[in-house]
């Protein structure tokens, strides 16, 4: 951690104590914070307008679905009996930090003044709909990423002005970002040339599950098989398996 980064963490923990609680999946030079839901709009305020921070600007907003997050699932170089070409094992979980709900938003914040960075996550309440404060009052380009959060993932703005969709259609099913959302989708569009205007139908695509490729050993690389010319005379007894074959029924039959 570089002396200004050492900084910003000593100033932010003596401002704010126990209301931010450091993330430990960072990256090397980045610094994040979680902040309990009903301290949200107070702590967004106090690192907006505190002099010694003045994080002025939000730079992105987005949501975080953490349906199965941590979960080691796939295999490459082993298969489990369950399904075609299948190299899965969903008993494997390791999961680095402590989860508060499925859901939770995520705040990426510049201060100009002292060309800070920092991430700010909040999780949002359990439950269908997840329930967050809007933080449109302290950062008014908020407004459309919230919209894009709540789209996408569904999640719930309190007191935003206008939370409405803002990426998918007016008639879309469901929250396109969550992984539980199926990947061919609940409706599909087409232009119906008897209703001459656009419709939508039942999705007409087969669903399917798509699964990485497993690395298996492949016999041509074996190291007992030798570079012969074609066409190549080579004795039974230097051809691999063979010799063992002969041996053991009593020879080669032509």
């Amino acid at each position: 951690m570089t002396s200004r980064s050492a900084t910003l963490v000593s100033t932010l923990a003596a401002r704010f104590g126990d209301r931010l609680r450091p993330l430990r999946t960072m990256a090397p030079g980045e610094i994040g914070f979680e902040v309990a839901a009903s301290d949200l709009l107070e702590v967004t305020r106090e690192l907006r307008d505190d002099s010694k921070l003045a994080f002025e600007q939000l730079i992105d907003l987005s949501g975080v679905d953490f349906l199965d997050y941590g979960r080691e699932e796939w295999r490459t170089y082993s298969t489990t009996v369950t399904g075609f070409s299948r190299g899965v094992d969903p008993g494997r979980e390791a999961v680095p930090e402590d989860r508060r709900s499925r859901f939770a938003v995520v705040y990426q914040l510049l201060s100009v003044t002292h060309n800070w960075r920092l991430r700010l996550r909040c999780f949002a309440s359990e439950g269908e709909p997840p329930v967050i404060d809007s933080v449109v009052d302290v950062w008014a380009c908020a407004n459309w990423y919230e919209r894009e959060a709540f789209d996408l993932y569904g999640i719930m703005f309190r007191d935003h002005p206008d939370l409405r969709r803002i990426l998918t259609d007016y008639g879309f099913i469901g929250y396109p970002f969550r992984k539980d959302f199926p990947l061919i989708g609940n409706v599909e569009v087409k232009y119906d040339t008897a209703k001459g205007r656009v419709v939508y139908q039942p999705v007409s695509i087969a669903p399917r599950t798509l699964v990485p490729r497993v690395i298996r050993h492949d016999n041509r690389y074996d190291t007992a098989l030798k570079d012969v010319p074609a066409g190549a005379h080579v004795p039974p007894a230097e051809m691999p398996g063979v010799g063992t074959t002969a041996a053991a029924g009593g020879g080669v039959r032509g």
